[in-house]
């Protein structure tokens, strides 16, 4: 006979096999169990888009990649049971889908594609991926104050929806000049000012916070601690060239580690607000040369000594 405090220990013992045993069960949870780090993600751009879905997880895991960017439309064709199949086998970890609204165009244009948006967040909280993204250019020919109101409907009808299977969306602020200045009227191109926008706009929505624009627009590390772990949806990581503001094109970045960012700054800030999800690479122009296996290992190479060099954990 079993005395109570033996009751007890052999009840909490039973209980702690039969979480761990529901852990095994669900896909990709031995990914989320136990304490995580920020981990690098292999993004498209890198590969000049050459690759397609699911050979593009394929070669991020082959190459080493901790996480895998999803291209949305041939994987939800695939159907989330097989993605996550496929995610499962390679032992890497979802990181971020781009968001599939059209909300720069009319009003019919956006309605239509916002009805195919709940099945996308449902198919995203299935992959275990609840994070969109997108960008919002810096300037356009509609004036700012009619154009933010547009943007804040479209926005909170998308985030409201969105919620619905706890998914987030990461608004994204561009920092160059040269797109500063495409359109006759200004935009929200600062770090601070986005992020005010975001909170307009729902709870679940934040920043895509790319290096690149991060120092285009002249952010620092205190604004990424001002933002908080909860506004940052998801992180692009990338380098700049010595050049001044005027000779700066957003097709032309370096490999992290191979310019004048602030990185080492930019890491430790994420690290001190406890980030702990995907950080893709994006960077254009620079790998066009390279073949896609090359190109991703160049990429994650980069990346990774720039974490070592800011003493950051990584994976």
């Amino acid at each position: 006979m079993l005395l109570g405090y033996d009751r007890l220990r052999v009840a909490y013992l039973i209980s702690r096999r039969s979480f761990a045993k529901l852990l095994a069960a669900v896909p990709l949870a031995r990914a989320f169990a136990g304490k995580r780090n920020m981990f690098l993600s292999l993004n498209s751009v890198l590969l000049q888009g050459r690759v397609p879905w699911p050979d593009f997880a394929r070669l991020a895991a082959q190459t080493g990649f901790p996480g895998t960017d999803i291209m949305l439309r041939p994987a939800m064709e695939a159907g989330a049971g097989a993605t996550n199949a496929l995610l499962t086998g390679l032992r890497i970890r979802p990181a971020v889908i781009d968001f599939p609204v059209e909300f720069r165009k009319d009003d019919a244009t956006f309605q239509t594609s916002l009805a195919q948006l709940d099945a996308a967040a449902k198919f995203a909280a299935a992959i275990h991926c609840p994070r969109m993204i997108t960008y919002i250019m810096p300037s356009s020919d509609t004036p700012k104050d009619e154009l933010r109101q547009i943007y804040k409907q479209r926005f909170t009808e998308s985030a409201r929806i969105l919620a619905r299977s706890h998914v987030r969306l990461g608004l994204e602020f561009l920092g160059p000049l040269e797109l500063r200045k495409k359109f006759q009227y200004e935009f929200i191109w600062r770090m601070p000012d986005m992020l005010a926008f975001a909170r307009e706009c729902g709870p679940n929505v934040g920043l895509l916070l790319d290096s690149w624009h991060w120092h285009h627009a002249g952010a620092t590390p205190d604004d990424i601690v001002a933002a908080g772990r909860d506004r940052i949806v998801h992180v692009h990581f990338n380098d700049s060239p010595n050049l001044p503001p005027e000779q700066i094109h957003d097709n032309q970045r370096l490999l992290p580690g191979e310019g004048v960012i602030n990185l080492t700054g930019f890491l430790q800030a994420l690290h001190r607000i406890q980030y702990d999800d995907a950080l893709s690479v994006e960077v254009f122009g620079r790998t066009k040369d390279m073949s896609p296996e090359a190109a991703a290992k160049a990429g994650l190479e980069s990346a990774l000594a720039v974490f070592r060099k800011a003493g950051v954990p990584e994976g």
